[in-house]
């Protein structure tokens, strides 16, 4: 007797699933499978049928969904989760019907109007790693997606999945505040507004790359003074190095009309610098000058293209020039470029690199002892080289001392002010902290990083503004470098926004202890008890002597007593121990 064949396919399968939709049900459960009634008719059915998905099957808190492409389930995802969460905008957090999807492709077996098999069971497990209004596809998945979609996928490594017998690799989308979508375009701020794009280092040598970036990054300084100008921090200015994008797309990326692009070429003693300034929009050159100048001269150079730039864009302004009082700069060109060369390493991820930017700092000190912004970086990096917030007392006096130098060197400069603002934090004076953030961004409105290091400092004083100096870091430098996402979730979490915080937290490249307990808090919180353990886990692997109350004491900045129990209690939930 012959045997049936079974029929198959292969198909992308999606699986949705509303988060806590018990929780929603019992809450309200007429006004809750009303709106998910509502949100699958006008929302979800649309889209499915717009990216020609069809509907396997209904459960109460989800769905199955077949494509016959990857890249249609993906859109059909991105789609789904933008439109929902512009829709659940004006509801009440705790009423809000959030999806997580996750994606797969693989043969299903078919059974009449239904699918089976493990490309429907994967989906099915991806769904449940994605975050809430997220989405998790697996590696097969990503590698179908490769330039056909856009949406950015973040690897999370491999997975081991229940009822799966091999780790299956992961990808994670989530919409972010932090990582705008490419393409996305920022809006145009009021100010005019400009980014410096890196410098091309014409010398021929790529080690002195360093000298070129820095000259940029001068210039960047030198613009931010000017209360009148929106300026790109250079982290999202130096993002688009050496990719092949044009200038009205980089514009449109960052938000800006305007771009200075430029190049150095360094012989011997002498430097020549080009400049021209560009409306990114039409491609139109506004303005454009070459130096040649001794590199003695270095500083006046910067002066004068800053100099240039704004009286270009505003017109007059009152005592535009940059006078050397602002900043005072060394007189010894070698100083300066050993201070480019510590703050080259000390931005860098290797063992030694804190190490390294402390001697070019002590030597840039020994040749110029009047050198204020060095003082200020050696005191900053000595805390940095000790664990930040766990440096032992005598350390962050002993940087504090250095710091307070740099300013009886120059008290107008703000890197001084900001790098002092942190030490001060690290040694638990908030009060003096926070004058020396506001005074450095006083002197440096444009400083993204001031603005977040101002935005983490209100999170440890417990303040409710803390977002909106957050969120204007990030939209001042929106390719940011990832400790930016450390400071956005502490914010978060501070406000009770656990969800966003445990999102911005999964994005640090490296999470270390800290994070790792954080992360584990958020999870806490929310009800994810089983992901709170692999966090606390994580922590307990690299620390096995953890207690909470040790990492209160020695790693935690938070001013108020409400607040470290809020993040206690966090800590106690995911299972770390007191």
């Amino acid at each position: 007797m012959a045997s049936l064949r079974t029929e198959r396919r292969l198909a992308a399968i999606m699986a949705v699933d509303i988060v806590g939709y018990s929780r929603l049900v019992e809450m309200d459960e007429a006004c809750a499978l009303a709106g998910i009634r509502r949100l699958l008719g006008r929302v979800s059915d649309r889209l499915i049928a717009e990216n020609m998905g069809r509907v396997v099957k209904r459960m109460g808190d989800g769905a199955i969904v077949e494509f016959g492409s990857v890249v249609d389930a993906v859109a059909c995802a991105v789609a789904l989760q933008k439109e929902v969460t512009i829709d659940q905008t004006e509801v009440p957090a705790e009423r809000r019907i959030v999806f997580r999807i996750g994606i797969s492709l693989g043969d299903v077996v078919v059974e009449g109007e239904d699918l089976l098999g493990d490309a429907v069971n994967l989906a099915a497990r991806l769904q449940t790693l994605a975050d809430p209004g997220g989405i998790c596809i697996s590696d097969t998945v990503r590698k179908q997606l490769a330039g056909k979609f856009p949406a950015p996928f973040e690897d999370v490594g491999e997975r081991t999945l229940k009822n799966m017998a091999q780790p299956v690799r992961v990808f994670r989308w989530s919409e972010s505040l932090a990582t705008p979508l490419p393409g996305m375009p920022l809006p145009l701020p009021e100010k005019p507004s400009i980014a410096v794009l890196p410098f091309d280092n014409l010398s021929g040598r790529p080690e002195e790359t360093y000298f070129s970036d820095g000259i940029t990054e001068d210039i960047i300084t030198g613009l931010a003074h000017f209360r009148a100008l929106f300026v790109t921090a250079r982290t999202s200015s130096f993002a688009f190095r050496g990719k092949p994008i044009d200038l009205a797309e980089i514009g449109r990326r960052l938000g800006v009309v305007y771009l200075l692009e430029g190049s150095v070429r360094r012989a011997g003693e002498r430097v020549r610098i080009t400049a021209q300034l560009v409306e990114a929009a039409t491609g139109a050159h506004i303005w454009a000058e070459r130096y040649d100048r001794s590199l003695d001269d270095i500083f006046a150079v910067q002066d004068d293209v800053a100099r240039m730039i704004v009286s270009t864009l505003i017109g007059r302004i009152e005592d535009a020039g940059l006078k050397r009082l602002d900043r005072m700069p060394t007189g010894s060109f070698s100083a300066y470029d050993c201070l480019l060369r510590g703050v080259a390493h000390f931005r860098g991820y290797a063992n030694d690199d804190n190490e390294r930017a402390c001697e070019m700092f002590e030597r840039a000190i020994a040749l110029d002892p009047h050198y204020a912004v060095a003082h200020a970086y050696l005191g900053f990096v000595r805390v940095a080289m000790h664990g930040y917030a766990s440096a032992p007392a005598d350390v962050v006096d002993a940087s504090r001392v250095i710091g307070l130098h740099s300013l009886e060197l120059d008290p107008q400069d703000g890197r001084c002010h900001r790098l002092l603002g942190m030490i001060c934090l690290y040694g638990r004076d908030h009060d003096a902290a926070e004058h020396h953030l506001r005074r450095s961004i006083e002197l440096n409105p444009s400083d993204a990083d001031g603005m977040m290091q101002m935005g983490f400092l209100l999170a440890m004083r417990g303040r409710p503004d803390t977002l909106e100096w957050v969120e204007a870091g990030i939209r001042h430098n929106p390719f940011h470098p990832a400790w930016y996402n450390a400071d956005l979730g502490v914010a978060l979490y501070c406000l009770g926004r656990y969800a966003e915080a445990a999102q911005a937290l999964k994005r640090l490249p490296d999470r270390w202890q800290w994070s790792n307990a954080r992360l584990a808090a958020c999870y806490a919180h929310l009800g994810r008890l089983e992901e709170a353990r692999v966090e606390a886990a994580n922590v307990l692997r690299r620390n096995p002597d953890f207690s909470i109350a040790e990492f209160l004491r020695t790693s935690i900045l938070l001013e108020r007593q409400e607040d470290r129990e809020h993040l206690r209690d966090g800590l106690i939930k995911a299972g770390l121990p007191e």
